[in-house]
């Protein structure tokens, strides 16, 4: 059995959702990749398709992509089944990467641009751009083979948002970056979205979710086990925890105080002056303004933060709840 966590507003109008997942199953033979998952992807969104390799992912992706089918279940584009042509309103950056590496960047950009239907004038004038953006002008003339893979990258994310689709979907978009490039293509996408483009993005970087997802939905084993907005999900996963730091004359005493009246256990963190360190969990109810008067009261406090868990805990609790 599995615990889910779903956290979405049960009015929620399927016009305010570019794609919408209902109970798709997909089987290889004996193996169930997919597990009768469902998901609501809203318009405008950065959406964090999270999981360990062999979750399901890849499968719910290719299914999107129409390059394979589900065996069960029925996903809507923009509020209509997915159909055949709907391929030209998303564009697809796979984590293996498809560009030829024989043929020269400019060639293959412009035959590809002309693949997602642009004719050869509006294609050459949005690859100007894009190449004008990321001072990669002088590679047009340069075979694949001979950019180094942080270079064939960027040439990969061209290709896949130059027809301006109404769905992205980035899979493990930063691999091949340095932070300097990875920074720069993760200002890109969230310039994407505030355009109005909606972005599936798949990855195991946690920071990267934290920093650019709007709602996120982990499947783990082939199943759905959480899904919604990510301040929710934080929200929902709160410790009621405080890691505080206090300068004070006489720290055995308030430590003996406080552990009278809350949960508390040792901290480690860096604050100017050496002072009483730890971490303090409050009751259900209990409000943390009557703890900092507390603190206050008995000396300067330095430092008073809530504990909040980030994507990468909040990953970990919920798999660790579903093994």
């Amino acid at each position: 059995m599995y615990g889910k966590y779903v956290f979405e507003k049960s009015n929620e109008k399927r016009m305010d959702n570019l794609l919408e997942i209902k109970n798709v199953v997909k089987t290889y033979g004996d193996f169930t990749a997919l597990n009768n998952v469902s998901l609501t992807i809203p318009k405008g969104s950065v959406f964090g398709l999270l999981g360990p390799n062999g979750a399901g992912k890849t499968s719910l992706i290719r299914i999107i992509n129409q390059i394979t089918m589900q065996d069960a279940g029925d996903v809507y584009f923009d509020g209509k089944l997915l159909a055949p042509n709907d391929v030209e309103h998303i564009g697809y950056m796979p984590e293996e990467r498809g560009l030829y590496k024989s043929m020269k960047v400019g060639e293959q950009a412009l035959y590809l641009a002309q693949l997602k239907g642009l004719s050869k004038s509006e294609a050459k004038k949005r690859l100007k751009y894009w190449f004008d953006k990321f001072d990669i002008s002088a590679w047009w003339d340069k075979k694949i083979e001979e950019l180094s893979k942080g270079m064939a990258q960027k040439v990969q994310f061209i290709v896949t948002v130059m027809h301006k689709p109404k769905l992205l979907i980035f899979d493990e978009p930063f691999s091949g970056f340095d932070p300097i490039n990875a920074q720069l293509i993760a200002k890109e996408i969230l310039q994407l979205r505030d355009e109005g483009a909606t972005i599936i993005f798949s990855t195991h970087r946690m920071e990267s979710v934290e920093e650019m997802c709007d709602y996120i939905a982990l499947i783990y084993q082939s199943n759905k086990i959480l899904e919604g907005k990510l301040d929710d999900i934080k929200r929902a996963f709160r410790t009621n925890t405080f890691q505080v730091g206090v300068a004070t004359s006489n720290p055995k005493e308030v430590e003996a105080r406080l552990r009278q009246l809350y949960t508390v256990s040792p901290a480690d963190f860096r604050i100017i002056n050496e002072g009483l360190k730890l971490n303090i969990t409050l009751k259900e109810g209990e409000n943390p303004n009557d703890l900092l008067s507390f603190l206050t009261s008995q000396g300067q406090v330095q430092h008073f933060v809530e504990l909040v868990p980030d994507a990468n805990e909040i990953f970990m609790q919920a798999v660790n709840k579903n093994s």
